[in-house]
């Protein structure tokens, strides 16, 4: 024992955060990202390296003495940018976008400061009460009803992601739904969404004990946008309650990946409320554009609907990973996902007079991300935060007119947001294998150029090009 607390007194005292280093290496970085940003577009948009480049050049073990961040940040230039797929690229159109900005950047400085593991009240009061209030003010943006906010009857949570907020409700969902029944049979249980409903639903689904053969994925068509027929909806909960079995959850889609087709939330929450399922909308992707009162009609009966989720890293200047969900019944939700072990008790929760973030999520700790879009919020106000949406919008309308008035090209599904679904059709008579080989290869030779970076889907058997407009640094000239 004293030979090891021999060692211990004679080790140096090692600092991780002196502020005075942390003042000028602050500096240093803050510069690196000015420059990246500065220069992001010399950079291909779509990584040009091979598979297994970065561990070939690394070396195999951790350095034992320090190296300088001039040292470092010199390798972060030649090595690992080159092996990035520049999301923030004013020429990145693929997939959706992924959205930053400065006041998000400095909110997650901020977040990162505080380091709060803000899992209950007490642990951190301010990073709960704050997260309330943001996530009141986005619902009033939104203009959704007093039953999903804290000033009313529900209440929301900033989730990780989507995958997230659909996996918390449909547990919520299922343990209600097992709770009435009294019988606890899993498998009676059936799942419903659209063939375009986003594919981390069927997981979750699974994840939760939902077996495979009862998830429902109904057929859509592009003569109905690949919107969800109400109508098939209705067939299909009619026809599994007529096999004995119990419908549990309705997925309904507000802006699908591939095409971002709208659900009618009203017509659908009708029919799943007749057979008292739960109802969530994700809307991940286009439920940001209701901010801007000629798209708040897409949420339209979402007083019907017991859930509702959007991401404000794809289109409200977050950054990721930020999902805001909100439910109409906090009850439901604490009861499926709440744990209170001893050394975690204090008389505030136990009086139930304040609301612990622990019981809204799968895990139990949490960052102060709320700071994010607290500041998002404050710094740009709501008028801005519509321009930047409008502004989108109206650029992914230059380019589907663009598209339009070239005849080889053909828009394949009508542009509703920021993405433009379209695909080269020079002949008809050519057919459709030969028309989705052109395709795949315009889209290659495309992204080859490192210029530009698309991506594709299919639908209705339509192989398509997707043009996601929204990256925070186009501008009309790209």
């Amino acid at each position: 024992m004293g030979r090891i607390g021999s060692n211990l007194a004679n080790t140096p005292h090692f600092n991780p955060l002196n502020p005075q280093e942390f003042r000028k290496q602050a500096h240093e970085m803050v510069d690196f990202i000015a420059d990246y940003y500065q220069n992001i577009e010399s950079y291909p948009v779509l990584s040009q390296v091979q598979p297994g480049y970065l561990r070939a050049s690394l070396p195999q073990n951790a350095p034992s003495l320090p190296e300088s961040l001039e040292t470092i940040l010199e390798d972060v230039k030649n090595q690992i940018i080159p092996g990035m797929t520049h999301w923030l690229s004013p020429n990145f159109f693929a997939f959706f976008p992924s959205t930053v900005s400065t006041a998000g950047f400095l909110g997650e400085m901020l977040c990162t400061c505080f380091n709060s593991v803000g899992f209950n009240w007490i642990a951190s009061p301010a990073a709960t009460e704050l997260e309330m209030v943001v996530i009141d003010w986005l619902a009033d943006m939104l203009k959704l009803p007093k039953s999903f906010m804290f000033q009313g009857t529900g209440g929301g949570v900033i989730q990780n992601t989507t995958s997230e907020a659909i996996l918390v409700t449909l547990i919520a969902a299922r343990d209600k739904a097992l709770d009435a029944d009294g019988s606890g049979n899993l498998n009676k249980l059936v799942v419903y969404a659209s063939d375009q409903t986003h594919s981390t639903f069927a997981k979750a689904c699974k994840m939760v004990g939902i077996s495979p053969r009862n998830i429902r994925l109904i057929p859509t068509t592009i003569d109905a946008g690949f919107s969800l027929s109400p109508v098939q909806l209705k067939a299909a909960v009619e026809s599994d309650m007529a096999d004995g079995l119990v419908p549990l959850y309705l997925c309904v889609t507000l802006g699908t990946t591939s095409t971002t087709a709208v659900d009618p939330i009203e017509l659908l929450a009708g029919v799943a409320k007749e057979h008292g399922m739960w109802v969530h909308v994700d809307a991940a992707y286009a439920g940001s554009a209701c901010i801007c009162p000629e798209f708040r009609h897409h949420l339209n009966g979402v007083e019907r609907v017991d859930s509702l989720s959007l991401s404000p890293h794809k289109w409200l200047l977050s950054g990721l990973d930020c999902c805001c969900l909100w439910v109409k019944n906090p009850t439901a939700l604490v009861k499926a996902l709440s744990t209170n072990p001893e050394y975690l008790r204090n008389k505030q929760s136990e009086s139930d007079s304040v609301v612990d973030f622990k019981d809204w999520q799968v895990g139990t700790g949490r960052r102060f991300k709320s700071l994010r879009l607290w500041l998002i919020f404050r710094t740009y106000g709501v008028v801005n935060l519509q321009g930047h949406i409008r502004s989108d919008v109206g650029m992914a309308k230059i380019f589907e007119e663009f598209v339009r008035s070239d005849p080889r090209f053909e828009i394949v599904v009508p542009r509703e947001f920021g993405l433009v679904c379209f695909r080269l059709n020079p002949d008809e008579n050519f057919g459709s294998d030969y028309t989705e080989l052109l395709n795949r290869k315009l889209l290659d030779w495309v992204n080859s150029t490192g210029r530009v970076y698309m991506t594709h889907t299919k639908v209705g058997g339509i192989y398509v090009l997707r043009f996601a407009v929204g990256a925070t640094l186009t501008a009309d000239n790209h």
